[in-house]
């Protein structure tokens, strides 16, 4: 079974920085585009990253291009996202997404497949 488990959420002043992972299994991960998103109370779910397979490429949502980075560890199964001059309007459960397509291109968003349970992050001011 394809699992995906992030971590490394928390509480974090306003400013501070925080690195999640995204440990996967069941899948041959260098196979796989990946992505983060993340979902507010009472908002819609929402891009934020997204990385091709070999890692040669990456997408940011325009809002955070800047303060956040994407990155992938083929060797380890895992991918991440460093952030940073976090703002209480990034307060929100961040989810770790696989693809189901093989492209080596950045995937579009109906293109994931596999979700993690997610990691709550809160920034507070």
């Amino acid at each position: 079974q394809v699992q995906l488990v992030e971590s490394g959420g928390g509480l974090v002043q306003a400013g501070g920085s925080l690195r999640l992972s995204c440990a996967t299994s069941g899948l041959t991960f260098s196979n796989h585009g990946m992505g983060w998103f993340r979902q507010a109370p009472g908002k819609e779910r929402e891009f934020v990253a997204a990385i091709s397979r070999s890692g040669s490429f990456t997408k940011y949502t325009d809002s955070l291009k800047g303060r956040f980075t994407i990155s992938r560890d083929n060797a380890k199964n895992t991918v991440y996202l460093q952030m940073n001059s976090l703002k209480p309007e990034d307060t929100a459960v961040y989810y770790c997404a696989a693809g189901q397509t093989t492209a080596w291109r950045i995937l579009y968003d109906y293109e994931y497949y596999y979700w993690g349970q997610g990691t709550q992050v809160t920034v507070s001011s």
